[in-house]
């Protein structure tokens, strides 16, 4: 009998040893509810010790190119003649522009359009009720061009060169740099170093320093804030008068950052 015993306990200790050594291998987790203690895995990042910064930053720059959307409308009484008269037009800006220095590939149709016109007439009938129809005019067609112009001194003199041309529509002129890269790259440095300073000022507010960046992305888009028409100045007295004034003033270029830190004690 005591033989049988002492095997009994040497396979129980062998057991209990074998369940220990699988508990050891297991990862850690987290108590259950209730307890005041819980285990991480040593390589996790607590929520309580990140903050979460975004930054906005924005720089300022005197445009050296501009956009100009500009066309012709023009109509008659058939289709053909309406389409005729707004490339004889078209053709004569184009001509204009090409005189002023743009090149043909600064000059791209923006719009092509061919719509029939009516006009709206009352008639009386015979017990003196009134009604309205539409009646066929003729024919509008539109033609439109966006250009890139690179002298700003001679825009003023472009605009009005395209109205001596025919041209007798205008619906936008915005202003731009024709490389932006180094303008967009100094917007993100300045939003990067923006939410970096309000790190470790939260960081130091709290007792503690800023350890590293956890993530960081950029949201938002860079094209510059365009110039509205309603800002614009003259130029100075000694410009030629003669030329419709036009000022380009300063255009900016945006960026912004998601910063994710980790703090520590």
């Amino acid at each position: 009998m005591r033989i049988f015993r002492n095997l009994f306990i040497a396979s129980s200790a062998i057991a209990l040893a074998g369940t220990l050594s699988a508990c050891a291998q297991m990862p850690s987790q987290s108590v259950p509810s209730g307890t005041n203690q819980m285990t991480y895995h040593p390589n996790s990042i607590q929520p309580e010790t990140t903050l979460d910064i975004s930054a906005n930053a924005k720089v300022k720059r005197s445009p050296d190119i501009a956009y100009i959307t500009a066309g012709v409308n023009e109509e008659a009484e058939t289709a053909v003649a309406a389409m005729a008269a707004q490339a004889k037009a078209m053709t004569s800006m184009m001509n204009a522009l090409k005189a002023a220095g743009v090149a043909d590939k600064d000059m791209q149709t923006s719009n092509l359009s061919l719509n029939p016109v009516y006009d709206y007439v009352e008639e009386t009938d015979r017990s003196g009720r009134r009604s309205g129809k539409q009646v066929l005019r003729g024919y509008s067609a539109s033609n439109q061009l966006t250009v890139k112009v690179t002298n700003l001194d001679t825009l003023g003199k472009t605009l009005d060169s395209l109205v001596a041309a025919g041209g007798n529509t205008f619906s936008g002129l915005t202003f731009a740099l024709d490389d932006a890269s180094e303008a967009r790259d100094e917007a993100r440095r300045k939003a990067v170093a923006d939410a970096t300073a309000r790190a470790e000022l939260y960081a130091e507010a709290v007792g503690m320093r800023v350890s590293r960046i956890i993530n960081i992305s950029e949201s938002g888009g860079f094209e510059p804030s365009p110039a509205p028409m309603g800002r614009m100045m003259a130029m100075s007295e000694s410009a030629d008068m003669a030329s419709t004034p036009i000022s380009g003033g300063e255009i900016s270029y945006s960026a912004m950052v998601n910063i994710q830190f980790e703090l520590t004690k």
